[in-house]
């Protein structure tokens, strides 16, 4: 380990400060109006963006953040689901284009009670507008004409998001687990031009389909989709209004390949390959039925969009420079220029890909960047959240602060993970906590047995799912750990269901098949609680007071029970949600972690 750099201008502080812009989005019958997500005020906030200028006025001002919202397709409005400190239970409001942050919002969904939600959709005339409602009473498609009442179009108890309109607002399509009682969707298809609305279903015998958008153009109802019924996602496009299903063929390439639509003339598909956490981005022409590889630098691509016909806007990133929008050749991959520049940031250490054996000869791809000199060095052992997520060489102020005091940090794709297969993918559903913990296992022994990782000095970290496996390791492998930093954790799966919001409690169902009061052996198995006994090392917890996905009342159990056993834990709890969206608050929580960790190595 290095000295402790705890000033206020440490590198790895101007890492957190350096503004990002996290995502974009281009209203598609006004080009020159976009909407941004970026933490330039020091707190992950939305803002109008004027294109022609590249000038961006902050729309949102709430403390804890806001990350998720949407342009009217006339650009118009700026549309965000408004919640109270980060505890994601709120209603969709909506604000003119114009406005900063002293306007007032317009509440869209008055007369409902607060509810959960993490999918809301306009058709392109402006018909209707659409958004997933969970509560109590489970999951319900809602639609809102234009000056009108909502109308419940579709309400389950299993997960379910939508509905996504075609450009005349004639169809409406929901995604649901309805019928597989899995994580696996089927598509539904809504004539709600019709009084019967008429419904056409779309699904796979084995696998699941993923809606992406609606053809851009009026009177043209094919939908742009996805498929992981080959074992990788694939696009496919299905005509709502005819039946016809084509499926793109494209099962040369190795990797997922995930859909994020179309050119405003409806031609052209763009394409994001992912293999084994690598980035391609390609573009399919339908008229001529061929695919081009595009040209472009190595890093990660995010966000990406046709802005017309020839350029695609697109996030960029890579791990030792921070994320930027910019404009890329449609034909080509070149780049043409920066949209929108972040702030300088100190430049990181790259890192490498490498991959080994877990269990049952599965093979786990990790990333691992070191520091200068020779190893082995003490290490920090991450996991990403999910489970269905996938870590990427992106530029991590996190993974850099650790290497700037002389760890080695390795980040593990563990069996869960997106973008390796389906039959990956799926292989932890219905026993959560049990090959995950395998594979991280494998990281150990393999960071150890190559020289990178000093075996007693190994200390593991996540955030939601990664803070989860981060407890379920210690209790499952205790030998193997110096310590634990769970963020956002997962402590009991009991307690998580009885507490957290409906959309989650809908994707927990899914991912074990069924309730804890259904499957209460696999549910206790799977709940590091159950393993406080074992745990030997020391833990630091960092959990929101807030947070809806992961409650306080079960990490509050968990740290009872560990009191009670005499073991090491310290929780500090912040004033927010599922994670922290300020910097500032970043900063304070690794300088926690950064004492933390030298006190327990000593």
């Amino acid at each position: 380990m290095k000295p402790l750099n705890l000033s206020n201008d440490a590198p790895w502080k101007k890492r957190f400060r350096a503004p990002t812009v996290q995502y974009t989005m281009v209203a598609h019958q006004n080009p020159n109006r976009g909407l941004a997500v970026s933490n330039q005020s020091g707190v992950y906030q939305l803002y109008a963006w004027e294109i022609e200028t590249g000038t961006l006025r902050q729309i949102t001002d709430k403390p804890a953040g806001v990350v998720y919202g949407g342009i009217s397709p006339d650009g118009e409005y700026i549309v965000y689901h408004d919640d109270e400190q980060g505890n994601e239970i709120g209603h969709y409001v909506r604000v003119p284009f114009t406005a900063d942050v002293t306007t007032p919002r317009e509440d869209i969904t008055p007369d409902l009670a607060p509810y959960a939600s993490f999918s809301a959709n306009e058709s392109l005339n402006g018909k209707w507008f659409g958004c997933t409602v969970a509560d109590a009473e489970g999951f319900k498609m809602v639609m809102i004409p234009k000056g009108g009442k909502p109308e419940i179009l579709y309400h389950t108890q299993y997960l379910t998001y939508g509905p996504i309109f075609n450009y005349d607002g004639h169809y409406a399509i929901i995604a649901t687990t309805e019928r597989s009682k899995t994580t696996d969707t089927c598509l539904m298809a809504f004539n709600i031009g019709e009084a019967s609305n008429t419904v056409k279903i779309l699904e796979e015998e084995d696998g699941r389909i993923q809606p992406v958008d609606f053809a851009p153009l009026p009177g043209d109802t094919r939908l742009l989709a996805t498929t992981d019924a080959t074992g990788f996602n694939r696009p496919i496009i299905w005509d709502v209004a005819t039946g016809d299903r084509t499926d793109i063929p494209l099962n040369d390439i190795e990797g997922d390949i995930e859909a994020w639509g179309w050119s405003p003339d409806g031609k052209k598909i763009l394409l994001s390959g992912l293999n084994q956490a690598v980035y391609q981005i390609y573009v399919y022409d339908l008229e001529k039925s061929t695919l081009a590889t595009l040209n472009h630098p190595g890093g990660v691509y995010k966000a990406g969009y046709f802005y017309d016909n020839d350029t695609i806007f697109i996030n960029y990133e890579d791990s030792t420079q921070p994320t930027r929008v910019v404009a890329m050749d449609a034909n080509t991959g070149e780049i043409l220029r920066v949209i929108l520049v972040p702030g300088d940031a100190p430049a990181g250490i790259k890192w490498r890909s490498v991959s080994f054996a877990s269990t049952g000869g599965a093979q786990i791809q990790a990333w691992v960047v070191t520091p200068e000199g020779e190893g082995p060095f003490p290490m920090i052992m991450h996991m990403h959240g999910g489970p269905t997520a996938v870590q990427t060489e992106v530029f991590s102020a996190s993974a850099q602060t650790w290497v700037d005091h002389g760890f080695a940090w390795m980040s593990v794709n563990y069996r869960g993970s997106i973008t390796f297969g389906r039959e990956f993918q799926n292989s932890i559903q219905g026993m959560l906590g049990h090959r995950e913990v395998d594979d991280v296992a494998a990281a150990y022994h393999w960071a150890v047995d190559n020289g990178v990782a000093q075996a007693d000095s190994v200390i593991l970290n996540g955030g939601s799912y990664g803070g989860y496996l981060t407890l379920q390791c210690l209790g499952k492998t205790p030998d193997l750990w110096a310590g634990g930093m769970g963020i956002v954790a997962i402590a009991d799966w009991f307690l998580m269901y009885e507490d957290q919001a409906e959309t989650l409690r809908g994707y927990q169902r899914a991912l074990f098949g069924g309730s804890p009061d259904e499957l209460p052996e696999i549910h206790r198995s799977a709940s590091p609680i159950t393993y406080v006994d074992d745990v030997a090392a020391p833990l630091l917890v960092i959990q929101g007071e807030n947070d809806t996905r992961c409650p306080s009342r079960q990490m509050q159990a968990y740290e009872q029970k560990m009191r009670d056993s005499g073991k090491n834990i310290h929780i500090h709890w912040f004033d927010a949600g599922h994670g922290s969206r300020a910097m500032e608050q970043n900063i304070e929580h690794h300088e926690l972690m950064l004492n933390w960790v030298y006190r327990v190595l000593g």
